[in-house]
């Protein structure tokens, strides 16, 4: 939908707080926030207090957030001079979530967006979702919290923008098929098993498309991302995890398609820059001029499409076959992961043992979930526990 001038008008006074500020998300979301006119009610991030307080400076919110204490003690003191106030932790996640605004942008790594996700769409909030592991944990409890308020969430990776794009057109019964998630297959593509053995934490940051954190560049590399992707695009499109495929795109330029019941399949298509997808959550359901360079199909000359390799990268395995069981298996993976990765960016276990972590995390007992959040948290901590003992006893 073009936006008219009373649209833009609108537009421009749409106050947007975001979580995760001071990555990579973060910082292109404030660019286009600042290329929109659309003022800032409170930014929050984890530790880094100078890009923090270049932000409060520059975009004048009226809270800010560092989850670190010690470093909010910090910037605390160096912001004095300005109107703002300080918080840290959870609770100040979830402060800066429930402030007065119009839309949440969520776009912190971990585990740690649920609650203030959870906080924001309680508080009357629409959610631009950045943090994959909302859906994944939370799915069934985000979605009926967002049915129960009445609130948008409105995707930002790339890949579930594009199907949410797709989606516009589509018919009044719906239609829709079968959901294609694309890839770029990271930086080890094509690698065997006994390739990857040897696989150093600087050789899988290596993203051949994509500038993004460590946390997330390793799960491209092991391709958890793609699995947790997945996840959250059953919960985010309603759509059983059976009809949902995974192709890789080594380009990056077709960012998700979706075949309808008469097989019209209609993609998404751009140049791999995150501003796009970012701005049309701001701006949904309108599209402005955005900053990015146009996408010339001739200069890229072909795309080239192949199938994953589930056996090689197990990850997406485990997480496909966490949705199918669902119940808490989901969060159980999830978390499994997040202790794998820090470990293996320590240099405290192997690249292949983060698929072997993950996987079996399927294994271990779970209670049925009920609904609670409380729930959620305690099998994520569970599993956190179990994923750092079996990691630890596998180096005796």
């Amino acid at each position: 939908m073009t936006a008219s001038a009373n649209n833009r008008e609108d537009i421009a006074k749409k106050r947007v707080t975001i979580l995760g500020s001071t990555g990579s998300v973060g910082t292109q979301a404030l660019e286009v926030a600042k290329s929109l006119g659309f003022s800032i009610t409170a930014l929050a991030a984890h530790s880094d207090v100078k890009a923090m307080e270049g932000q409060i400076r520059r975009f004048k919110p009226e809270i800010a957030v560092l989850f670190d204490k010690d470093a909010a003690d910090d910037l605390r003191l160096r912001v004095r001079d300005l109107q703002v106030s300080v918080a840290s932790g959870m609770d100040g996640l979830c402060e800066a979530a429930a402030a007065d605004t119009d839309i949440v942008l969520n776009s912190v790594v971990g585990m740690v967006g649920l609650k203030p996700t959870i906080a924001a769409m309680e508080a009357g909030h629409d959610i631009a979702l950045a943090n994959k592991e909302t859906l994944v944990a939370g799915g069934a409890l985000v979605m009926e919290t967002a049915r129960r308020r009445g609130i948008r969430i409105l995707p930002v990776d790339s890949e579930h923008s594009a199907v949410f794009q797709c989606l516009q057109g589509s018919p009044p019964n719906k239609a829709v098929k079968r959901l294609i998630l694309t890839a770029s297959g990271g930086p080890f593509f094509g690698k065997t098993i006994s390739e990857l053995e040897s696989v150093t934490p600087s050789d899988a940051l290596k993203h051949p498309n994509w500038s993004m954190g460590s946390k997330i560049t390793i799960d491209s590399a092991t391709m958890m991302n793609k699995g947790l992707e997945l996840i959250e695009a059953r919960w985010l499109f309603d759509v059983a995890p059976v009809n949902i495929d995974i192709v890789i795109h080594r380009e990056s330029v077709v960012h998700s398609l979706i075949e309808y019941d008469d097989r019209s399949v209609i993609a998404q298509l751009g140049v791999p820059d995150m501003k796009i997808p970012i701005q049309y959550a701001l701006t949904w359901p309108y599209r402005f001029e955005c900053g990015v360079k146009r996408l010339d199909l001739t200069e890229w000359g072909k795309l080239s499409f192949y199938p994953p390799d589930f056996k090689t990268f197990v990850c997406m395995d485990a997480c496909r076959r966490a949705i199918e069981e669902g119940g808490l298996r989901p969060a159980a993976v999830n978390a499994a992961n997040e202790i794998a990765v820090a470990l293996f960016l320590n240099g405290e276990i192997g690249f292949l043992d983060i698929g072997r972590l993950v996987s079996q995390a399927l294994d271990y007992p779970l209670p049925q979930p009920d609904g609670r959040l409380d729930r959620i948290l305690e099998t994520d901590a569970y599993i956190r526990e179990k994923t750092t003992a079996a990691a630890q006893k596998s180096k005796r």
